[in-house]
């Protein structure tokens, strides 16, 4: 049955272009990666483990290497920013943990702030002047959960922690991130975009690392029972990274409460579109990490 809907077939030739995807060896990362590569990308995976890498590259049809980054170490973040060279044309902030037993960072960050915010801001500030086209960052439907808000005062969950909602809170983050850099790059005339992107419920590992076992097992039913498979899941991301889309643009499924279906773009939070706490939370992971935006002054006019 012919379908005018979104799909991999439509994505246009990649040929000589570069893309870097955290958390390429499994998951909607791989699937992203199968999908740049066979359009001719070059893609590179950044990835914790590169065993495990290097036997999911040797799955993909493509050009492909591996290269070791770890989000929750800071040191290997610059690591892996100073051994780049040339352009990139593409920069995937894909990788995530998902509702974790309290755990931290190497540099002391609650990991799913540390590791879905904190690494990914970083990263993208220290090879931006590398970067020619696109950061894409993966959020959630999930970052209306929570509190709905950035917790300025208690970041790192020492007061309360809770799993889902320091999950809710790092991809409300991944939002607040997009908007603000976009704006820099905006304001310090870049052509680069920065855009976002959201799976719906796509069914990966991802939910199997729930610190609570009896959402391990509603997850696993989701998974069996509601969840579109990880090559749909991908497809948002795929569109948010190769289609002519405003900067700041957020995509996801265009079904049922964002669930399921074909890639378009989607509505987001109150707070994932307040402009205050964007720049705010900017200003924060600044002092966190040690990166800045390299580009141009970025501050308000």
């Amino acid at each position: 049955m012919a379908t005018d809907k979104w799909n991999v077939t439509d994505l246009p030739d990649l040929s000589g272009r570069t893309a870097v995807i955290t958390g390429a060896n499994s998951g909607l990362g791989l699937r992203t990666a199968e999908g740049l590569a066979g359009a001719g990308a070059h893609v590179v995976f950044a990835v914790r483990d590169v065993e495990r890498g290097r036997a999911a590259a040797a799955t993909v049809n493509g050009s492909t290497e591996v290269r070791r980054l770890d989000l929750a170490d800071l040191s290997s973040i610059r690591e892996f920013a100073a051994a780049w060279e040339g352009d990139l044309h593409l920069l995937l902030n894909n990788a995530g943990v998902m509702m974790l037993p309290e755990q931290r960072t190497r540099d002391g960050f609650e990991m799913q702030f540390g590791t879905n915010h904190l690494g990914h801001f970083a990263l993208t500030n220290l090879l931006l002047p590398h970067i020619t086209d696109r950061v894409v960052t993966v959020s959630s439907g999930l970052h209306r959960g929570g509190t709905g808000r950035i917790d300025f005062d208690d970041l790192n969950g020492t007061a309360n922690y809770s799993p889902t909602a320091a999950y809710a809170q790092s991809k409300l983050a991944n939002l607040l991130f997009t908007l603000e850099l976009q704006r820099r790059l905006t304001e310090s005339g870049s052509r680069v975009r920065a855009t976002a992107a959201h799976p719906g419920y796509a069914a990966t590992n991802l939910q199997s690392h729930a610190a609570s076992p009896v959402s391990r097992l509603f997850m696993k039913l989701g998974n069996r029972f509601m969840a579109q498979d990880d090559k749909a899941g991908a497809l948002p991301t795929l569109y948010a990274a190769t289609q002519d889309l405003p900067g700041a643009s957020y995509v996801g499924p265009d079904r049922f409460q964002e669930m399921r279906g074909a890639p378009t773009l989607v509505g987001r939070s109150a707070a994932a579109s307040d402009p205050e706490a964007a720049r705010r939370l900017w200003t924060v992971s600044e002092e966190l990490t040690g990166t800045r935006f390299p580009l141009g002054t970025g501050v308000r006019s």
